[in-house]
């Protein structure tokens, strides 16, 4: 099994996580507004899914995803 979905997370979820915002509906005007940056390119889904590796930018802050 490679992938699956216990691999990834939602760009919304992960923003929640880190204290980016407290809420989904925060996260989702959040990023729609385009202040949210995946591997360097602007990201307006909130269901993007990221896997580890990907690297979260909200103005200067980053964030490295982490395998669980």
């Amino acid at each position: 099994m490679s992938d699956s979905a216990a691999d990834t997370i939602q760009l919304d979820q992960f923003l929640k996580l880190n204290n980016v915002v407290s809420s989904g509906g925060e996260a989702k005007h959040f990023i729609q507004s385009g202040n949210v940056f995946v591997n360097n390119e602007v990201e307006t889904r909130r269901g993007r899914k990221l896997k580890a590796g990907d690297i979260v930018r909200v103005g200067g802050d980053s964030f490295t995803v982490q395998k669980n």
